[in-house]
């Protein structure tokens, strides 16, 4: 797979440090890390990444509403949304806004590797 330019969404620093080093293991270049939806959609304008790695629970703008508002203005962004077990409401809700799958926390390299995989080649 050609490298990508992934930007991380994550309110965690912890689970930001973790998504980097397997997205960079994988060859891909992380270009942003934010931990807000409203700086997501900033920092989407900044860099136009290829792939989002997108946390659904943030404070302020939680990462749906951020998904909604990047998808408004660039159609064909490609967003993964990232979220834990219990979340299966909010997970439908990010679906319906646009993001084009979703993996569990933790985060399992080789089943990110597969979403990427197959997002990338919609």
């Amino acid at each position: 797979m050609t490298p990508l330019n992934v930007m991380i969404v994550d309110d965690s620093l912890l689970a930001t440090r973790k998504m980097e080093t397997m997205l960079t293991a994988m060859g891909h270049r992380v270009v942003r890390a934010v931990t807000s939806g409203t700086a997501a959609v900033q920092a989407y304008r900044d860099h136009n990444p290829d792939l989002v790695t997108m946390d659904i629970t943030m404070p302020g703008m939680d990462g749906i509403e951020a998904t909604r508002t990047i998808l408004a203005e660039f159609r064909d962004a490609k967003i993964i949304m990232v979220t834990s077990h219990g979340q299966e409401d909010m997970v439908r809700e990010a679906l319906k806004a646009g993001a084009l799958g979703y993996v569990l926390k933790p985060v399992d390299a080789e089943k990110l590797a597969a979403h990427i995989a197959r997002v990338i080649g919609r």
